[in-house]
């Protein structure tokens, strides 16, 4: 979704040339180009011009090192101020309370408050190993309760049920209770939503909150609704004392205004981010690594948190022990490669977390999840016995695997010899040849062509 901005800033970087000091001349070109690019992302005018303002402030007079151009040293200081604008540090989730600590979910109808709900529930089972009791108070939506109950049990978390004309302050006082009784550690409550701001909502989940004294009240908000989201995150922090922010729909084509105005607006830190429909798509929010993916230079650390969380260690432990046996390489191990990419949310996840120049680099190898479900279908045409042995693969079986695959034999043949490049570098891995399997790198990941 930071696509425009990221392609925008990247321009200040060559605009800049052979300057030994930033000057108010020098950077006000790149500096209009810096607040156009701001503008164009839906950011919030008094937001943009603080920015700038403090941008100008740091950047004139800098020294440009000699290692940097006058284009690096700019974007160096934009770089610092997105950081400070979306909240410098990383902020964690507060959990200290006597259990249960609750944690209260405000905003609109449709901000993904009770999807956010569920996800959040599963990243606190699996980062904190916390028992999770989800609570629904939205008697309104209709299927609101439901659909909370759904996601409980597809992750795993205990669901409280709701008994036909109870009312929202009645569910979470009897609620409370159950949790206490349980031992729950930690109780997430979703609330009504509206289409719009409205004072019977803002009565209803103050009366929530006062009953419940959560330890957290978080704010669920749309990157997708730019300016809107500004004016909804005043009103809300008018209302309710707010602790944090979960911004939704960031793998969306909105332009990503909202994630720099928010926090700017409530002066409350965002703590979670949205970034796929499935439940395991909430990341806590890193301001810094963020600004990083804003100016292009990527996340590589949410990558290999990414890696880490997603790939099986036993399945990568089997493999390794297999090449070390002196056992080869085969196909089956081969799809589960992709398998393994998958979980981590495909390689469109996995590019949205790579440097620019990488991502523009796997888009001329047309690296993507197509590419990738295409081999995939490939290997499941074979049998058993040609998955384990890939040599017996003549012309009339791989016209008959092609078929199978609805592919054509060349895609077939593309895919063998990838195969085998991989197979290669594997045994230069068991045999400790590092310089050796770099050069034979060329070609091998998974889904190139």
């Amino acid at each position: 979704m930071f696509d425009n901005l990221t392609s925008r800033l990247s321009v200040v970087i060559k605009t800049l040339r052979g300057e030994a000091r930033l000057t108010e001349a020098n950077i006000q070109d790149a500096l209009r180009e810096v607040r156009m690019a701001l503008l164009e992302a839906d950011v919030a005018l008094p937001v943009v011009k603080e920015f700038i303002a403090r941008v100008k402030e740091k950047a004139v007079g800098k020294e440009v090192m000699s290692s940097l151009s006058p284009g690096q040293a700019l974007v160096g200081v934009v770089h610092q101020e997105l950081i400070a604008i979306m909240g410098g540090e990383k902020t964690d989730i507060n959990l200290a309370a006597v259990p249960p600590a609750v944690i209260l979910m405000a905003g609109l109808q449709g901000a993904g408050k009770t999807t956010s709900s569920g996800k959040l529930a599963k990243w606190l089972m699996e980062q904190k190993k916390k028992k999770v009791l989800l609570v629904s108070c939205d008697i309104y939506r209709p299927a609101a309760i439901q659909q909370l109950e759904l996601l409980a049990k597809q992750i795993g978390a205990a669901f409280f049920p709701v008994q036909a004309g109870q009312q929202p302050k009645e569910i979470a006082a009897a609620a409370l209770d159950f949790a206490r009784r349980h031992f729950h550690d930690v109780m997430i409550v979703d609330t009504a939503g509206r289409l719009a701001i409205d004072e019977a909502m803002m009565a209803e989940i103050s009366a929530l909150e006062t009953l419940l004294k959560p330890i957290e009240t978080l704010f669920v908000v749309d990157a997708m609704q730019g300016q809107d989201a500004v004016n909804t995150a005043k009103a809300f922090a008018e209302a309710l004392p707010l602790t944090g922010i979960i911004l939704t729909k960031l793998d969306g084509d909105a332009r990503g205004g909202a994630a720099l105005s928010v926090l700017q607006v409530t002066g409350k830190p965002i703590k979670f981010a949205g970034v796929a429909e499935k439940m395991t798509g909430l990341e806590a929010f890193h301001p810094d690594r963020m600004a990083s993916r804003i100016l292009g230079m990527g996340d590589v650390l949410g990558l290999i948190e990414e890696a880490q969380r997603g790939v099986d260690q036993q399945a990568a432990e089997n493999l390794a022990k297999k090449i070390k046996s002196g056992k080869s390489f085969d196909l089956n191990d081969f799809k589960m490669q992709f398998q393994q990419m998958r979980n981590m949310g495909g390689m469109g996840a996995m590019m949205d977390k790579l440097p620019t120049q990488l991502t523009q680099a796997a888009q001329k190898v047309k690296m993507d999840d197509k590419v990738m479900g295409r081999t995939e279908g490939i290997i499941n045409a074979m049998t058993p016995q040609e998955r384990v042995k890939p040599e017996i693969l003549k012309a009339s079986r791989k016209r008959r695997i092609a078929t199978g695959a609805g592919v054509t034999v060349q895609e077939v043949n593309r895919l063998l010899a990838q195969f085998e490049q991989t197979q290669k570098m594997m045994k230069m891995m068991n045999k400790g040849g590092m310089a050796k399997m770099l050069r034979g790198m060329k070609g091998m990941l998974p889904g190139m062509r």
